[in-house]
């Protein structure tokens, strides 16, 4: 049984991850119908339910970080999921992408030990699921760039080198999938800049909902 899971309705065989509790719960709204809580064990929002396309779809939270998002994707694997989604959150260099950007994942580059421990050598890149990428690049279209990732341990702001994109979870999230068998990919939105800019509130929920249904209408074919 799972250790850090407590599902309280049944879990599907198909997920859209975020890191935010939040986030779980707007994507719930936007994409379910009836969504019912699968789990709230250790903050960890999960729903479970239809889409409108009848497809069944777990949302679930993660939690911050490598370490949090890899424990909860093995128990995930337990519960019956084969297949998932990354909706998150990355931090730019000014001027490479504009914050709302949507960026669909190509690769991610391990530079935090969360991704070590699980066999990446630090600076090496995890490939995500190619047949979920073309997917998530072809239904979000022009609305969305393809773009690597580095992804470390702490917050990319406070790392001296940073990549085209940065964020905290993609590298060790795809490399757990891929040993667990889990195709996986990723779609990032941009909500920080290394300038400062940030992105606001109800900008970044407009994005969220757009990248969650992309991801839904993906994993619901």
């Amino acid at each position: 049984m799972p250790r850090r899971l407590r599902p309280t309705a049944p879990i599907a065989p198909d997920a859209v991850l975020v890191g935010d509790p939040g986030r779980a719960l707007l994507l719930a709204q936007e994409l379910l119908e009836e969504p019912k809580m699968s789990n709230h064990a250790r903050g960890l929002w999960g729903y479970s339910g239809r889409t409108p396309a009848g497809g069944n779809l777990t949302i679930q939270a993660t939690g911050i970080g490598g370490p949090s998002a890899t424990l909860v994707l093995a128990d995930l694997a337990k519960l019956g999921v084969r297949r998932a989604i990354r909706v998150g959150t990355c931090l730019v260099p000014g001027g490479t992408f504009a914050l709302g950007d949507l960026l669909v994942v190509t690769e991610a580059i391990a530079r935090g030990g969360s991704a070590t421990a699980l066999g990446v050598a630090m600076g090496e890149a995890v490939l995500p699921d190619p047949e979920l990428t073309e997917r998530l690049s072809g239904e979000l279209g022009e609305r969305a760039r393809p773009a690597a990732v580095s992804s470390f341990d702490v917050h990319p702001e406070e790392q001296a080198s940073l990549g085209v994109a940065a964020d905290m979870q993609s590298a060790p999230l795809l490399a757990r999938a891929r040993a667990l068998g889990i195709g996986a990919a990723a779609v990032l939105i941009v909500t920080e800049t290394t300038g400062g800019e940030g992105l606001e509130k109800e900008e970044v929920e407009q994005a969220e909902r757009l990248a969650g249904r992309a991801a839904s209408s993906i994993l619901s074919t």
